[in-house]
């Protein structure tokens, strides 16, 4: 027999890998090496983009807290020109009290529509049930037409933001009828 006729017949066990070649271990150290050095500048670029969306953010933070009430501010400028042109009037010498006065009213309701707009709203509970979270009770009288407990006078009107109470109302409860 000959050696060709030999290796024609030999089968190849499936279940034994094939040889793998091998590197040298300078390639595979020189291969380790610049991954390692890929994976420290993607690192160091995640850690610069991160810092600089953090100092973004800061500074979007600060901007915004600077110039978000100037909304609000800008629908109040035109209750104060009419409020300076009405201190004007009321310095002229022919000035009428019941034309300045109703003036006067007209700059409060533009000032209070403007301030509505932006979710202010008004708590005056005069003859209403006294709440302890929304009115402030600063004395109790008697009265025989308000029932006990009930707001008698507001003294100092309170004010709600978007729901949040920024300030109670200040208010006399009635103690009920007299003894």
């Amino acid at each position: 027999m000959s050696d060709t006729a030999d290796s024609a017949n030999v089968t190849i066990d499936p279940a034994i890998p094939p040889p793998v070649a091998t590197k040298p271990p300078e390639d595979a150290l020189a291969v380790a090496r610049g991954e390692a050095a890929a994976n420290r500048d993607a690192y160091l670029r995640a850690m610069a983009d991160l810092e600089n969306f953090r100092r973004r953010t800061v500074r979007e933070k600060d901007e915004l807290r600077q110039f978000a009430a100037s909304r609000v501010l800008e629908d109040l400028l035109p209750a104060l020109d009419n409020l300076a042109l009405g201190l004007a009037a009321a310095k002229a010498p022919s000035a009428d009290l019941k034309t300045l006065t109703g003036g006067v009213e007209m700059v409060l309701t533009q000032l209070k529509s403007a301030l509505a707009n932006h979710g202010l709203k008004e708590i005056s509970p005069a003859g209403q049930a006294f709440d302890p979270h929304q009115h402030e009770a600063i004395s109790h009288a008697p009265s025989s037409e308000v029932k006990a407990e009930h707001v008698l006078t507001v003294v100092r009107t309170g004010y709600s933001l978007n729901g949040r109470l920024l300030r109670p109302a200040s208010v006399i409860v009635s103690s009920g009828q007299a003894k």
